[in-house]
C-alpha cells in the first residue's frame, strides 16, 4: 500500500461526504420556505439509511463475487466482512474482480459508499413537495437494492457492461443517469405540484438564493474528491480529472448565463449555479479520460443540452421541480456518450512503460476514441436509462397504490410543520416582544397612535439648540418646558 495514496483517498472520501449536505442546502434554497426542512431532511436521511445498507450488503451487490455479470454476491462483503483495515482489495481473493492495491480495502469501501449516499438524494429535487417521508424511505431502500447495486456492478464491479468495454470514470452512468431517469419516472407517477393561492409563479421562486449559492459552493468543492478521487491514487490522472472538473464547471456556468441572456432573461445567481452543476455532472464520466480542451467542450455542450432539456419538460408541463432530469440525467447521459468522442486517440491505448511513457496522454492504457466506443457508450447509457426508469416506475406505482406517496393537498404548502413539526424560520412570539418592551403593532393604545415630531421640525429644533447661547435655564423655566411638552 502507499501512504500518500491512502491520505489522498481519505481526504477525497470526506469531500464526497460533504457533497450531500451541500446538496441539501442547494435544494433547500430552491424550494418554498415552508418546505425547506423536508427536502433537506431527505438528503440527510441518505447519509444515515443508505450507508447502513451499503455496510450491510449493498457494497457486496456492487463489488462482490459476480453472478453471471448481473449482480454481486450479497454475502461476499456483508457487514464489510473480508474488507481489510490494513490490506488492499487485490481481486479474486473472494471471487471479486475489483483490485485497488494501493489503499486499504476499508477505505475503498467507504469512498464508494459516499457515492451511494448522494445518488438517491439527487432524485429528491425532482419530486419536491410530493413525497411523504415513510414511503420515501421504503422507496430508497428498495431502489438501492434493485437499481443502484446492479448498475454499479455492471459498470464498476466486473459486470457485463464493464466486460463489454464501457468506461465511466466517476459516475455518469452509475450516479447521474440512474438518479436522473428514476426521477423522471417519479414525475409520471406523482404528477405536478398543487398550485398555491399565491399563483404558479411561487412554486418556482427560490426562497433563499444565498442558500443555493452556498450549496453550489459545497458541491463544487466536493466534486474535486468525487472526480479527482476516482483515480483511486494521488497521480496525474487525479490531477487532470480535477482540472477538467474545474474547467467544465466554469464553462457550464458561463454558458448557461449566456444562453439565458440570448433567451431574453437577466443574468442571475440561480442560473449561474445550475449551469455550474450541469457542467460538473456532464464531465463526471469523462473527467479522467480527456484532455483539458475537451473539458471546455463538454462544459459548453452541457450548458446548451441541459438547458434545452429543462425547457423541454417545462413545455410539456412535466413538473421537475429542481431540474434533476435535465441537469443530472441528461448531463450524465451526454457526458457518457462524449467519452467515446473526446477521449485520447488510439496511440494512448497501450499502458506506458518505463522507456516509453506517454506524458501527453490523459489516462494511458484505458479508453480511446472511436466509432465503436461511441456505440458502446451510447448503448449502455440507453440501457441504464430505460432500466432505471422502468424499475423506478414499477416501484413507485406499487407504493402509490398501496401505502400512498403524496401528502394531502392542504399539507403540501407547509410540509415542514405538517409532517415534521418544525419550522426553518421561527419568528419571535408576540409575548416575548412585549416582555422586552416592544409595542404591539395592533395595540390601539395612546402610545401606538403617537405622532412623532416631523423630521424637518426635528432638524429645526436641533439647529436652534446648537445655535442657542450656552446658558442653563432656571428650575422654574424647566418645569414650564416639561409641563408644556406633556400637555
Amino acid at each position: 500500500m502507499d501512504s500518500g495514496d491512502t491520505a489522498f483517498m481519505f481526504g477525497c472520501m470526506t469531500l464526497v461526504q460533504f457533497m450531500t449536505p451541500g446538496l441539501a442546502f442547494f435544494y433547500g434554497g430552491l424550494v418554498r420556505s415552508t418546505n425547506v426542512l423536508t427536502i433537506m431532511l431527505q438528503s440527510f436521511l441518505s447519509l444515515g439509511l443508505v450507508f447502513v445498507l451499503w455496510y450491510i450488503f449493498v457494497f457486496s451487490l456492487a463489488f462482490g463475487k459476480s453472478w453471471n455479470g448481473l449482480i454481486g454476491d450479497p454475502s461476499t462483503f456483508a457487514f464489510f466482512r473480508h474488507v481489510s483495515i490494513q490490506a488492499p482489495l487485490t481481486g479474486n481473493t473472494y471471487g471479486e474482480v475489483v483490485s485497488v492495491p494501493n489503499i486499504p480495502g476499508l477505505l475503498f469501501a467507504g469512498y464508494q459508499g459516499m457515492f451511494a449516499v448522494i445518488t438517491p438524494a439527487l432524485m429528491t429535487g425532482a419530486f419536491a413537495d410530493r413525497f411523504r417521508v415513510g414511503p420515501y424511505l421504503v422507496f430508497k431502500t428498495v431502489w438501492m437494492i434493485v437499481v443502484y447495486g446492479p448498475v454499479a456492478h455492471w459498470v464498476w464491479g466486473g459486470g457485463w457492461m464493464q466486460q463489454w468495454g464501457v468506461w465511466d470514470f466517476a459516475g455518469g452512468i452509475v450516479v447521474h443517469i440512474t438518479s436522473g431517469f428514476s426521477a423522471l419516472a417519479s414525475l409520471v407517477i406523482l404528477g405536478s405540484r398543487h398550485v398555491p393561492e399565491e399563483g404558479p409563479e411561487s412554486l418556482n421562486q427560490p426562497h433563499s438564493v444565498p442558500l443555493v449559492a452556498l450549496g453550489t459552493a459545497m458541491l463544487w468543492f466536493g466534486w474535486f474528491g468525487f472526480n479527482g478521487g476516482s483515480a483511486l491514487a494521488s497521480n496525474g490522472v487525479a490531477i487532470v480529472a480535477s482540472i477538467n472538473s474545474q474547467i467544465a464547471g466554469s464553462t457550464g456556468m458561463i454558458g448557461w448565463v449566456v444562453v439565458e441572456a440570448l433567451m431574453g432573461k437577466k443574468p442571475g445567481m440561480v442560473g449561474a449555479c445550475v449551469g455550474a452543476v450541469a457542467g460538473l455532472a456532464t464531465v463526471t464520466p469523462a473527467a479522467g479520460y480527456i484532455q483539458t480542451w475537451a473539458a471546455l467542450v463538454i462544459g459548453a455542450v452541457a450548458s446548451v443540452v441541459c438547458n434545452a432539456c429543462v425547457i423541454l419538460l417545462n413545455k410539456y408541463d412535466i413538473d421537475d421541480a429542481l431540474d434533476v432530469w435535465g441537469v443530472h440525467g441528461m448531463g450524465g447521459f451526454t457526458g457518457t456518450v462524449l467519452v467515446g468522442l473526446l477521449a485520447d486517440d488510439a496511440s494512448c491505448g497501450a499502458l506506458p512503460t518505463a522507456d516509453a511513457a506517454r506524458a501527453d496522454c490523459a489516462n494511458p492504457g484505458t479508453v480511446t476514441r472511436s466509432g465503436n466506443q461511441v456505440f458502446i457508450q451510447l448503448s449502455c447509457a440507453v440501457i441504464v436509462a430505460l432500466y432505471s426508469f422502468l424499475v423506478s416506475y414499477a416501484l413507485l406505482w406499487m407504493l402509490e397504490n398501496s401505502i400512498g406517496i403524496r401528502p394531502r393537498k392542504h399539507e403540501e404548502g407547509n410540509l415542514d410543520m405538517e409532517h415534521h413539526g418544525e419550522e426553518a424560520y421561527v419568528t419571535t412570539p408576540k409575548s416575548k416582544l412585549l416582555q422586552h418592551g416592544f409595542q404591539d403593532s395592533d395595540d390601539e393604545s395612546e402610545a401606538s397612535t403617537y405622532d412623532p415630531m416631523p423630521l424637518r421640525e426635528q432638524a429645526d429644533t436641533l439647529n436652534w439648540t446648537m445655535s442657542a447661547p450656552a446658558s442653563v435655564p432656571s428650575p422654574r423655566a424647566l418645569q414650564k418646558i416639561v409641563f408644556s411638552a406633556c400637555s
